[in-house]
């Protein structure tokens, strides 16, 4: 049986880089960000959101991220109805897709809400990335073109490392790209002997 590795870590830690890294490996790899952003243009998703959130949020039949996101973050009650329309649309892509990648022993979930959404719960282990919060902030200010002020809002819109790392199986500290490939190649071992032991 393949085993679902999750792969988590705050905004700006450097998830994604860390998932490439294994990807480059030759580990499947599920973003569930990137996933999560197709199956909200899907017309079945669409729908579930245009009934819950109203016109407003449309554009010429085009969902306004921007205006969605603007809905959704400041009100828990809208997020949360929102999570309950993608979440599970997410859920049935990502078991497709692992019936697809069964012969490998293991994969690699990545997803920026990995406990928030309660995800963490089909994983077999997981990684925490972790890195210097004010390396995070400037990664987050050039990536999204915004201000310390916004990021540091999502920040606090997460759990925080401590929390992360206390329900986690491996730690990655993202300070530099050689450091951190050694921390992907000595995991990917580790993974590879217990795949044996099992």
């Amino acid at each position: 049986m393949t085993k679902i590795i999750g792969l988590t870590g705050g905004i700006g830690s450097g998830k994604t880089t860390i998932a490439n890294h294994f990807s480059s490996l030759g580990i499947p790899v599920y973003i569930a960000d990137d996933e999560a952003k197709k199956i909200m243009q899907t017309p079945e998703v669409l729908n579930l959101i245009k009934k819950t959130f109203g016109d407003t949020i449309f554009e010429n039949e085009l969902l306004n991220r921007q205006k969605l996101a603007e809905i959704v973050f400041n009100n828990p009650e809208k997020l949360k109805q929102l999570n309950a329309i993608v979440h599970p649309a997410v859920k049935r892509h990502f078991d497709k897709w692992l019936l697809d990648h069964q012969f490998y022993p293991f994969i690699i979930y990545e997803a920026a809400i990995l406990f928030e959404s309660g995800s963490y719960k089909n994983c077999d282990s997981i990684i925490t990335v972790i890195a210097p919060l004010e390396s995070r902030i400037q990664r987050v200010i050039e990536r999204d073109k915004t201000n310390r002020e916004h990021v540091l809002k999502r920040m606090e819109a997460q759990w925080n490392d401590e929390q992360r790392i206390s329900k986690s199986d491996f730690i990655i500290e993202n300070t530099t790209i050689e450091t951190t490939k050694l921390e992907v190649e000595k995991i990917l071992k580790i993974l590879k002997i217990q795949q044996y032991e099992c």
